[in-house]
């Protein structure tokens, strides 16, 4: 078969609900029962929510679970260069014929009944998980938690939240407390939940619906602690101290979402071995990563050249700390960002690192916010700003200016994405 085939399907899964976010479990439920509920035939679950590093505290979980000599299903959403990444069969890309014949049966037992996208196909990754064998499932939800179409696994084993800020306001209100509420949904009575640091109105509504629940709480600075010493990672928790490398994920905010993993992978078991690999072995792309090939390297010449899907408030304070923290050279941002975004919150702590940002808009994208907003919004924040016709287009006019600089591509996973088709 040829990915066109999954990909028309696909297409034709998107026309089945007027909206692309629709959040209710109605018919997510319809749909399961129709299948004759995959999601009561998982293999042990984690499910994760929070507003940060889901992705790469999965990522890293994954890896640990790999060290120990089992395998894992793994969910993640959105898929930065082919919609197979969404789907991982015990630590394995689902193959086209797959995903072909998943989708397809979804689509079938759905008939004309309206479903969003995301709904039918989180719908086809928990049919493929049931028919292949592993020893874990790992959740990642899309939005929020409450109503997220992961969110039907009655008894998961650990459920885990890393750390949540204000992102999705639209869909997951407008404070941190109401996001909190939202996120803590994926709750369930009796089963233990990693929590990432979080700031007090969030942990205060994590705490009541945990209590109320019965559902007891691994947090950040109560049952463990994680930081960096002398260019190593310590954890520590009721069961001892862990002296392990530094995240292969570069950033100092990685520090914390180890520390969820960690959590994690000590509650399911994992030794000092596995917690090792899953420092060094994780792999998680557009997350800090550095751009090794394709035509934008033959354009780049002795740059250093960065991609990052980062695209909230807190993403930008950690970008921006991590950039602080490099050796000293000139740093460009090439940024192209939703129309959904908070991008003033986004760009402000990049101000002080950056010294120049070209706006860009999103190719393909028809949320995108205009290449002219992006470059005002950087200029109402103190940042130089111009804008390109494509990301190739700026990098040439950075290259001109100033060779060998750092350039860092940045400010959504849908321009990541776009990147790594053509660079990947």
């Amino acid at each position: 078969m040829t990915q066109a085939t999954s990909d028309v399907i696909l297409e034709r899964m998107m026309a089945l609900h007027p909206k692309i976010i629709d959040l209710t479990l109605d018919r997510v439920w319809r749909l399961l029962a129709a299948l004759d509920n995959p999601q009561d035939r998982l293999p042990s679950v984690v499910h994760l929510a929070g507003t940060n590093g889901k992705g790469s505290t999965q990522a890293m979980i994954q890896a640990g679970i790999e060290g120990m000599g089992k395998s894992a299903h793994a969910y993640t959403s959105p898929h930065l260069a082919r919609f197979h990444e969404r789907i991982r069969l015990a630590g394995t890309l689902i193959d086209e014929a797959h995903l072909t014949e998943v989708l397809d049966e979804c689509y079938s037992a759905n008939g004309s009944e309206n479903i969003t996208y995301f709904e039918i196909t989180t719908c086809a990754a928990l049919l493929a998980f049931a028919r292949v064998e592993a020893d874990y499932t790992l959740l990642e939800t899309g939005l929020g938690g409450r109503l997220d179409a992961t969110n039907v696994v009655e008894a998961p084993e650990l459920t885990v939240i890393t750390p949540i800020s204000i992102d999705h306001e639209q869909f997951l209100g407008n404070t941190i407390a109401k996001i909190a509420a939202e996120k803590a949904g994926i709750l369930k009575r009796g089963v233990p939940c990693v929590v990432g640091p979080q700031p007090d109105e969030a942990m205060d509504v994590i705490e009541a619906k945990a209590a109320a629940l019965g559902a007891p709480l691994i947090a950040q600075g109560q049952q463990w602690h994680v930081f960096q010493e002398r260019g190593r990672l310590v954890f520590q928790d009721e069961k001892g101290l862990l002296d392990l490398p530094l995240p292969a994920l570069p950033g100092a905010h990685q520090i914390e979402n180890a520390g969820a993993a960690l959590a994690a992978l000590r509650y399911l078991g994992a030794d000092e071995a596995a917690c090792e690999a899953a420092m060094a072995d994780v792999r998680w792309p557009a997350r800090m990563q550095r751009l090794k090939q394709g035509p934008l390297i033959d354009a780049a010449g002795d740059a250093e050249l960065w991609l990052d899907g980062g695209h909230n408030a807190a993403a930008g304070a950690a970008l921006g700390a991590h950039l602080n923290g490099l050796s000293k050279r000139p740093t460009h941002l090439i940024c192209g960002m939703l129309n959904t975004k908070d991008i003033d919150g986004y760009l402000r702590p990049l101000a002080a690192v950056a010294d120049s940002l070209t706006a860009v808009s999103i190719p393909g994208e028809p949320n995108t916010l205009p290449a002219p907003e992006t470059a005002a919004a950087a200029r109402g924040v103190g940042l130089k700003a111009q804008e390109a016709e494509s990301v190739l287009a700026a990098l040439e006019g950075i290259m001109k200016a100033e060779p060998g600089a750092r350039v860092l591509i940045c400010g959504s996973l849908y321009l990541a994405g776009a990147i790594l088709r053509e660079n990947g």
